[in-house]
């Protein structure tokens, strides 16, 4: 396809097909590079946030101490430390058969698999699962 544009001197200047694709060509990868770069500034941000995207871990272990709608410290096999876990508002608790229970079913000294999601420093619970001895 020939295009022309028209001169002073009334003469026509015939650009060619190869310079209307290159127009395309440039136009397409500005497009891309234009979606591209808030994908770069997301990801940035996130590396720069506290949230941690490692969510979903779990972790069994004996509770060593519990406090009721607030804190559960799971001691975990030796040579490991003790792993203090904030309990999230809506927590869940369940039995050996994955049956709810309510909180008061937690003692010391019960084995249980603590469901949570890593936010900055604080491991958040919001499951927890009883395990029989």
């Amino acid at each position: 396809m020939l295009q022309g544009t028209r001169c002073n001197d009334s003469t026509y200047i015939i650009m060619s097909t190869a310079k209307s694709v290159f127009s395309l060509r440039s136009l397409a990868a500005l497009a891309a590079f234009l979606l591209f770069v808030p994908g770069l500034l997301r990801g940035q941000f996130l590396a720069n946030s506290s949230l941690d995207l490692k969510a979903g871990a779990e972790m069994t272990g004996t509770i060593k101490e519990y406090s009721a709608g607030n804190t559960l410290v799971l001691e975990t096999l030796a040579p490991n430390e003790p792993v203090q876990f904030k309990l999230a508002r809506n927590v869940t608790y369940a039995d050996t058969d994955g049956k709810p229970i309510e909180a008061a079913g937690l003692t010391t000294n019960r084995k249980v698999r603590v469901h949570y999601n890593k936010v900055g420093a604080d491991n958040i619970a919001d499951k927890v699962t009883l395990i029989g001895n």
